[in-house]
Parts: structure tokens; sequence; C-alpha cells
């Protein structure tokens, strides 16, 4: 299989998770509700370590593929490169599909029908992949709402007009240009790559190129492979590879184009290649501290995923230089007041009940009666802990409230004090 088919396939495979991510929460960021979703989990922007700790392992994580991988990310997986790809395709064949079945048409008018229905499916194309590329900051049913009523007014809706617009523009017009003007990726691979970074390199130390510029026609970043193997343009899809593969190989020879790992370096997939960790370079001091801080990133992400609660339970004694330390009611019980705090992180309604262990004869103002959270909703209010002065020692009781949520069966359990009269005072 050529390295071009294997790039579709990928492409295909990309393009599939760039359009499906924020409908199914993998990958989103929504602006309006300061939320994070990441692994289909609903963060809050409280939740800052969380948060943090999944934008630096994605941020080291580019650093650590591409010094060792180059730039195939560029022409594997990135957006710009796959849609950009397929408009040239979509007007290769808008071309072809006029000049088949409108042959009566003169040559001009032919011209101009093909480009007007590239633009249009151009056009039909930018709205879509607008509305998914907002859908990473805006949840995908508010922003088809906007779309159907075709707002414009709102952030939202402005967000989606400009970028349908430079999407237009993109890939009717810039195109690969993106990659070589605009994309700062180019350039800081050059601070990232080092001497064993995968490159695309031609060697010819017997010069049996036979100048056919077969691997130049190919390239659709307008580059010749032979001039240096680290032109800021070349992204690494190795078309001119497969050129050369074709060309030689009817001549009975290999090719002369290779991906290397490093200029000078062994090829990829050759015969005694390095095993993995000397090819990922872990003798390097740069390439273990990137790939260390990585593994160490993303393990801090697991376990703080996995220490998540669903729900947010956040419980505090109400005391302060302007309330009472505890008071009575009127059975003379002595009550301690709690301020609670409670936030619904999941998709799905909850139920919060708290109870007080380590307390003789504590009774909570709320009884056993749950607490209904419904998905996103938050609530702050206060409570009251009472125990009679008979079942308190006097002083400082320490106890462990507890809370149980349903239907997960989550328990946080707090540590307390329970204030009362000294031993000996009357309350």
């Amino acid at each position: 299989m050529t390295y071009r088919r294997i790039r579709k396939l990928i492409h295909l495979t990309c393009a599939a998770a760039f359009v499906t991510l924020p409908f199914f929460d993998l990958m989103r960021l929504d602006i309006p509700r300061a939320r994070f979703f990441v692994a289909g989990q609903e963060l809050w922007i409280s939740e800052f370590g969380i948060v943090f700790l999944s934008l630096m392992s994605l941020m080291f994580l580019v650093a650590a593929v591409s010094m060792i991988y180059g730039r195939l990310y560029c022409s594997y997986a990135c957006p710009q490169m796959i849609f950009s790809e397929a408009s040239i395709a979509v007007e290769a064949w808008a071309r072809r599909l006029v000049n088949r079945r409108l042959t009566a048409w003169p040559r001009g008018r032919r011209k101009a029908a093909a480009r007007f229905l590239v633009l249009a499916m151009l056009a039909t194309a930018s709205v879509f992949l607008a509305f998914v590329f907002v859908a990473y900051f805006v949840a995908p049913r508010d922003l088809l709402q906007r779309l159907v009523s075709f707002d414009i007014t709102t952030a939202a809706g402005m967000a989606g007009a400009v970028t349908t617009l430079i999407t237009f523009v993109d890939f009717a017009f810039v195109r690969q240009r993106f990659c070589t003007t605009v994309c700062p990726y180019g350039y800081l691979q050059g601070m990232l790559a080092d001497s064993r970074t995968l490159l695309v390199e031609y060697r010819d130390p017997a010069h049996e190129c036979i100048e056919c510029r077969k691997c130049v026609r190919v390239c659709e970043m307008g580059i010749d492979i032979r001039d240096s193997a680290h032109q800021i343009e070349c992204i690494h899809c190795g078309d001119c590879i497969d050129a050369c593969i074709d060309v030689m190989g009817r001549l009975g020879r290999d090719t002369l184009v290779h991906y290397t790992w490093g200029e000078r370096g062994r090829t990829f997939g050759a015969a005694g290649i390095e095993p993995w960790p000397y090819r990922l370079g872990l003798r390097d001091a740069k390439r273990a501290a990137v790939l260390g801080v990585v593994l160490l990133y993303a393990i801090g992400l697991g376990v703080a995923l996995a220490l998540r609660h669903p729900v947010m339970v956040r419980v505090a004694p109400e005391r302060s230089a302007t309330t009472e330390l505890y008071t009575t009611d009127a059975e003379g019980r002595i009550v301690n007041r709690f301020r609670m705090s409670l936030a619904n992180r999941s998709g799905k309604p909850a139920e919060v009940v708290f109870e007080a262990e380590g307390l003789r004869g504590a009774r909570l103002s709320r009884g056993q009666r749950p607490i209904t959270l419904m998905p996103g909703e938050t609530l702050q209010g206060t409570f009251d802990l009472s125990v009679p002065p008979a079942d308190l020692a006097g002083g400082v009781k320490p106890f462990r409230l507890v809370s149980r949520t349903m239907p997960d069966g989550t328990v946080d359990a707090f540590d307390m004090t329970f204030i009362g009269p000294e031993a000996g005072r009357t309350p």
C-alpha cells in the first residue's frame, strides 16, 4: 500500500473524529456554560486542576510527537490539510463532471460552470464545517437553533458567520498556502526537531536520478525534495516517495527518496532498525525529559479523572464573628449550623443525603429527605444539626458528616466538630 493510500485512510478517520468529537463531548470547551468536556466527562471551570492537566498533557504530547515524528501531523491529521486536499479533489471532480456532461458548451462556459459548481459545494461544506468548529465552543443543540433562525446578532451567531466566511475563503482560495504563510506549527517544528526527527530525505550517492521530476509534479506544496530535507513547506506526506518508488521500480532500482530518522540516519522500515527505546531517543536527555513530562501529566490526568466525583459536595461550619458558635432550639437541643455547596456535574439527575456519624442523638434539620439536583444545577444553602444536651459530653465533640449521592452511590466524608456549652455550664 502506498503512503498516499495510507494517508487517505487516516484522513477519513481524522475527519470523522473531528466531526464527531464535539457531539459526544469527547473534547469540547463550552464557553457560554463555562464547562470543559474531556473523555465524556463534564469539567467545570472551577476544576482548574483537571483542566490544567488536560491542556498541559495535550501540549506536551504535541511537542513529543513533533520531536519524534516531525510534521506527520500536518500531512496525516491536520483538519486544515485534510479539508484543503478535499477541496482540491472536489474541484477536479467538478471539472471532469462538467466536461463530460456539457460537451456542447464552449470551453469558457464549461470552465465557469465548473467553478460555480465548486464554489457552491464549498459554500455548503463551509457552513457545515463552521458549525462543527463552533460546536467545540457552543452546545451543538443551541448552535443548531441559532443556525436555523439565521442568528447573526448574538456572539455565537456572529462567530458562526465569521467562521463560515473564513472557512470558505480558506478552502476556495488559500488552501495549502495557509501552511506556509499563516500556520505557526511549521515554524515551531524547527525548534522541536533534532538530529533524530523523522524526515523525508532525497539520497542519491550514485547519481542515479533520471530527472523525470515526477517527485516535483506530485508535490502539492510545490517544492523539490531534492533541494533539502528541511524545507519549511515540506509536510512529510510521502507523495514524492511513492512517485520515486513507481519510476525507479520500473527500472529495477530502489527509490531515492525515503523516510529517515534524521538527516543521514537510517531509513524508516529498514532492516536492522533501532529498537523502539533507541528510536524514540530515550538516550537523549531532551527527549527523555519531554516524554517523562508527557507520562507524568497523563498519569496525573488519569488519576484526577478517576478520583473525580460527578456531584461535588462541599460542607463547612457556619462560624464567623457575627454568628453564634451554637444556639438552642425550642426543645433545648444544642444546634450548630453548617453551610453546604452542591453541584451536579453529570448529565443526569442526582440526589444527595446527609448523615451524621459519631454524634449520639444527632438530628438534621432536613431529616433524611434527599436533596434533588438536576443536571448542571448548583445549590448553596445551610442546614442545622442538633444534639440533646444529655448526649453531648460538653465542649467540642468531633464527628463525621457523610453525604451519599445517588444513583452512583458516591460517598463523601467530612471530619467536623460540634460545639456545645462547656462542661458544667447550661446552654
